[in-house]
Order: structure tokens, then C-alpha cells, then sequence
């Protein structure tokens, strides 16, 4: 009696392949030269995140602090310690009036600084 070899043979579907695509794509090695493209998209993305985390972070600090300063006055046990409040919320104040003249000068910085070279990306390309 002879063995029979049986072979089953399923294709795969269309979002499968593009699924094993993309998993793969994850594991091969990185071009070590980036593109013009990606160093202006590079260049762009670090001129308009830097000056935002400066700001949202003094607001943020300056909020906190603010808020503080009210818990000295609003919590019944602290409210006998009321000046020890007042600086933390001036701090809070100014640095939420800051944040904004922050974002700014810091945008401005990082546009004089890398300006020509996005120019000259994008004018190549």
C-alpha cells in the first residue's frame, strides 16, 4: 500500500498580506541616510514642538502652583496660613502670563536658527 501525501494550500487575503507587511516592515533595518524629505519634515516638526512643551509645561507648572496658592485660602485647616499662599500664587501667575512671550521668542530662535537650511531643502527638492 502506497502513502498518500496530501498538501492543503490556503492564499492569503489581501489585509493579511498587508498585515505580515507591516509587521516586517517593523523589523528591517532602518536606511542610515534619511532622505531630504524626511530631514525638512524633521527640521519642520522640531521648529513647531520645541516652543509648545516650553509653554505648556510653564503653564502647566504655573496652573499647579496657582492652585495651590488657592488651597490656602479655600481649605478650612490652611486658611489660617494664608500668607504662606500668596508667593506660590504670584509665582503661578507670572508664570502663566510667560508662557505665551516664551512660546514666542522660542519659535522665533528656532526659525532664525534653522531657516536656511529649510530653505535650501526645500528649494532642492
Amino acid at each position: 500500500m502506497k502513502e498518500k501525501f496530501e498538501y492543503k494550500y490556503e492564499a492569503l487575503s489581501l489585509e493579511e498580506r498587508k498585515e505580515i507587511d507591516s509587521i516586517r516592515n517593523q523589523y528591517l533595518p532602518k536606511n542610515e541616510v534619511p532622505s531630504k524629505l524626511d530631514r525638512l519634515k524633521e527640521l519642520h516638526h522640531k521648529v513647531n514642538s520645541t516652543p509648545v512643551i516650553y509653554s505648556l509645561t510653564l503653564g502647566v507648572v504655573g496652573t499647579l502652583l496657582f492652585g495651590f496658592c488657592m488651597c490656602f485660602f479655600l481649605v478650612e485647616n490652611w486658611s489660617s496660613n494664608w500668607f504662606i499662599g500668596i508667593p506660590f500664587g504670584i509665582i503661578g501667575i507670572v508664570l502663566i502670563v510667560i508662557a505665551y512671550p516664551v512660546h514666542k521668542r522660542v519659535l522665533n530662535k528656532l526659525k532664525a536658527k534653522y531657516s536656511n537650511e529649510i530653505i535650501k531643502l526645500s528649494d532642492e527638492l
